[in-house]
């Protein structure tokens, strides 16, 4: 069970990676602001994700 949460922890983890720079280089280019809200809550959903991940791996642990 912990080899499969950390798999899944790799996956958002890359994921928060991916969405975070697509973000970025939004801003940059000057996309469509509603797109860009988009990006940022999900990224902040997929970083609750990671923190919970986290969490259970934590409680596993002991």
């Amino acid at each position: 069970m912990r080899d499969v949460l950390l798999v899944l922890l790799g996956i958002d983890m890359t994921a928060v990676v991916a969405v975070l720079f697509t973000g970025a280089v939004g801003m940059t280019t000057g996309a469509d602001p509603r797109r860009q809200n988009r990006l940022m809550r999900l990224r902040v959903s997929l970083q609750g994700i990671a923190i919970a991940l986290v969490v259970l791996l934590l409680m596993m642990g002991r």
